[in-house]
């Protein structure tokens, strides 16, 4: 089945070398790849840069955070690779800074939302006086004001923030797992087919995928679910 760039694999993985195998054991099943943190320290970029190399999207999900003139630069210096999406943490400075940062590229800024391993419960403990949901609302409308692309949010969420923002505002969903699949450490989850049908515009799939004995049958399996949606 040929591959959707609504589907984004998650290559978190221990190294480059285990990831590029992935991708190569994917091979035209799957077009789009998150990078996230656990590979930055490991030649994370230099991926990065061999992924779009070989004509794959990718998703730089790092998640900056820190003040706004650090923010712009580390975005500035992103966008250069040609990456087609990165993660900010969805504070209005934060958010201001990178839209700035990516000057004209083509690069989607993405502000996150709440983390879809967390609920009302660590909300509180951590110290937000906002639950999960109200949180979420707050930081898109937050995101939306300052320009950014799109946000990453539960499928739980996505139908209410489709509801507020423009069509060609980007939800992507993490905590995707396949019906009957183990949720591990996310609270928030939700199968392929119903985070389409809430309103997500691209799903990202990691152990689903990156951990089954037959990852390409395991994305192939996906793409059905979500050919008709």
């Amino acid at each position: 089945m040929q591959a959707d760039p609504r589907l984004i694999i998650a290559l978190d993985l221990p190294d480059t070398d285990l990831a590029w195998s992935l991708v190569d054991r994917l091979g035209d099943a799957v077009s789009f790849y998150k990078i996230g943190l656990q590979l930055i320290p490991v030649g994370g970029m230099q991926l990065a840069e061999r992924l779009k190399a070989a004509g794959k999207q990718v998703f730089l999900d790092y998640k900056l955070h820190d003040i706004p003139a650090t923010v712009e630069k580390a975005t500035r210096n992103l966008a250069g690779i040609g990456a087609d999406m990165l993660t900010v943490h969805a504070e209005p400075p934060v958010m201001k800074a990178a839209v700035e940062g990516k000057d004209g590229s083509g690069m989607n800024i993405l502000g996150v939302t709440v983390l879809t391993s967390n609920d009302d419960a660590m909300l509180e403990q951590i110290g937000y006086r906002h639950g999960v949901r109200d949180l979420v609302m707050r930081r898109v409308d937050q995101a939306v004001s300052a320009g950014v692309d799109g946000v990453v949010a539960s499928a739980l969420e996505a139908e209410a923030i489709r509801e507020r923002v423009d069509k060609d505002f980007l939800i992507v969903t993490p905590g995707i797992r396949p019906a009957g699949a183990d949720a591990g450490d996310q609270k928030r989850v939700a199968t392929p087919a119903s985070a389409l049908a809430s309103g997500s515009t691209h799903l990202v799939v990691g152990r689903p995928v990156n951990a089954a004995a037959d990852p390409r049958g395991a994305a192939q399996s996906i793409l059905t679910e979500i050919s008709p949606v």
